[in-house]
Parts: structure tokens; sequence; C-alpha cells
């Protein structure tokens, strides 16, 4: 299969400052969505301005953008499809380009390779990776090849019966595909075949046993990866080899509160861009964890934990200029915006945005 990647265009004054809002929307979730909100945010006041929602959409809780296309993906929670959007120029508003076949149920994390070529779609409920290809115009095509994630399952009886994949994210040479796997306790590391689009299994981390890892992140610098562990709420610091694709644990520590005892599990991980500080989710202590990343004891160390102003804070990330952290608060029907202060890294609360049952926020 040969194709070339759209070329680069100017970005259109419609898209800029455009903040993308996906949500759970079946009752089945206990979810109170709409689908998925466009708002534009005023560079003076900082306000949220909604411009546009794309509604009679079943779960589009995972978005991924495409800032050279201006499409957006989605990942629809629970479905078998994944489905493209088209920004139009004037308006910013949305522009359905169809939806494909992912390879499995219920995807929850998408990436696109360096090319922007294909789409790596994560089937949580499929134990699956799907590649899709990227048509010219940014629409999909059915997924043209679906890996199944080796490996024995994890202990638990009932969050890891089978592969559970999580998460997808290249490594920053765009080489391997790294798939944080709940049900196994294992990090895949899968090669790409550039050309055909087809993933292999490299290799593979494994956490501890019951951990369930969830989520990864890489330092923007140095060779070190954070894998957030959903069952037993800790943060793994692993070596990154980017020549063999070589991921090692190091060092583990736990996200929650030495004071805390009732039920929650991690969610989300962010590293900071300037890579000393590390953040967290937990669902259930409703709070952001705040670490500091030692460079010269190779480790991270707590600071502190900061509420969400919500109840499950599913998702977060950070804004394009990296000083504002937005956590997407599933069951507190919010995003919250903590500003990041330079010099300790502490949150601050800068402003509540009142959206239903968030689960993914996106940038162009």
């Amino acid at each position: 299969m040969s194709r070339t990647a759209a070329a680069p265009s100017k970005k259109t004054a419609a898209s800029k400052g455009l903040v993308f809002v996906g949500s759970f929307t079946a009752p089945e979730r206990k979810a109170r969505g709409k689908g998925i909100d466009v708002y534009r945010i005023d560079p003076r006041s900082a306000a949220w301005d909604m411009v546009d929602r794309v509604r009679d959409i079943v779960n589009p809780s995972y978005l991924i953008t495409d800032p050279v296309r201006e499409v957006v993906y989605v990942c629809h929670g629970d479905s078998d499809f994944a489905s493209a959007f088209q920004i139009e120029p004037l308006t910013g508003r949305l522009r359905p380009l169809g939806q494909a076949a992912a390879g499995g149920r219920n995807g929850v994390s998408a990436s696109l390779d360096p090319a922007r070529r294909f789409l790596f779609v994560a089937n949580y409920a499929g134990g699956s990776i799907g590649v899709l290809p990227i048509r010219q115009d940014g629409g999909l095509e059915d997924f043209a090849h679906c890996l199944a994630l080796p490996g024995p399952i994890g202990p638990h009886r009932g969050e890891q019966t089978m592969s559970h994949p999580h998460h997808t994210m290249f490594d920053p040479s765009g080489r391997f595909l790294l798939v944080p796997d709940k049900g196994l306790d294992r990090v895949h590391v899968l090669a790409l075949d550039p050309e055909q689009g087809k993933l292999s299994v490299a290799g593979f981390a494994t956490m501890r046993s019951g951990a369930g890892p969830r989520h990864i992140a890489f330092h923007p610098r140095l060779p070190r990866a954070f894998v957030v562990t959903e069952l037993d709420s800790t943060v793994v610091t692993c070596d990154w080899n980017a020549e063999t694709g070589a991921l090692t644990p190091l060092h583990v520590v736990p996200a929650l509160s030495p004071t805390f005892f009732g039920v929650s599990t991690a969610a989300e991980i962010v590293v900071s861009p300037c890579g000393r500080w590390v953040y967290v989710s937990n669902r259930g202590q409703d709070s952001v964890t705040q670490f500091e990343f030692d460079e010269a004891g190779d480790r991270l160390n707590v600071i502190g934990w900061t509420p969400t102003q919500g109840r499950e804070p599913r998702f977060m990330t950070l804004t394009p200029s990296g000083d504002c952290l937005l956590v997407a608060n599933e069951q507190g029907d919010n995003i919250v915006a903590f500003g990041i202060e330079s010099a300790k890294g502490r949150l601050l609360l800068h402003r509540v945005v009142s959206t239903a049952s968030p689960s993914t926020i996106a940038f162009v």
C-alpha cells in the first residue's frame, strides 16, 4: 500500500484557539453528554465560547486531531468503529467525513503515525490494535490490519479477564507504538511498518501483578517514560531505549495520599514541557497528584495532591502553551483549568467550564 501524507497547509483563523470536548452519552455509562462540543478560547479573557455541537453521536469518548488536515478523529466508547470530522475553515464547525470499522469494540485511545497515514485504535474490549488507513481527504477506511495483543491475563477477576489495551502512544522517534495493557499487566512495544501500516510485537515491559497499566507519557528530554497503573494507583518510571525499543521499569511510587482509605483508581498522566513536573488524576480520591522528577536521583517524588473540583477526573491534558492543565471530571460535569506555577509546579485554580460527562479534550 503506497500512500502520501497531506501537504502542510496554512492554519485558518477559525481553527486557532479551538477546543474539542468529547463525552459519554449512553445511559449505560450513567452519562449526560450531548456529543462533541466545540469551543473557542478568547485570547484575552480566556473565556470558553461554544461554536458548535455535534449531536446524535454515540459516546465520542476519545478525540485526536490532525492539525495539518484540520480533521478530528473520534473513538466511540462501546462501539466497533471510528469516525472523522473536517473542521470547516470559516466557522470552525465540524463536517462529518464518515465512519470506518476499527477491528474491535470499545475504542478508548487512538494515535496517528508521524506521516499521518494511519490511525491506530486501542480496542479495549477486543484486546487488539486496529490500523485504519487515512484517505487523502482525511476520512478513514476500514481497518487494514488488526493486531491481537499476546500475554497471560492478570489476577484481578473483574478487570483482567483478557487483554485490555487502554492507550496508544508513539515514542519520540516515531518508530515504536507503546500500548499499556490493563488486562495483561504489560506495556507492549510495537514496531511499525510505515509503508504497509502493519504492527508487530517488538517486546514488552511487565508491571506489578494486578497493577493494570493504563497510560504512558514520555519525558521531553531524557530517555524516560512514566506509566500510570489504574488498579493499584501507582506510577512507574521506566528507562526507554529508542534504538532497541526496550522499556525497562526502574522505580514505582504510589499516587494516592497516605491518608486516603476509600476506593480510587488512577486514570491519566501528564508531563510538563520542562519535564520537571508529572501529574496523575485519581478517580475516587478526586485529586491530581503532583510529582517532581528528580533527574539526579532518577525518580519521582510526591509533592502533594490538589482536589479536582469534580468527580471522576478521567482525562487531563495541557493547553498548547503548556502553562495550564485541563482536568475533565466525567461525573462532575465540568472541565477545570489549573494554571501551573513555574517555580514549584503547583496547580492554581483558574476556570471551571460546565459540560456534561466530559471524557476527552483535543486542540487543533
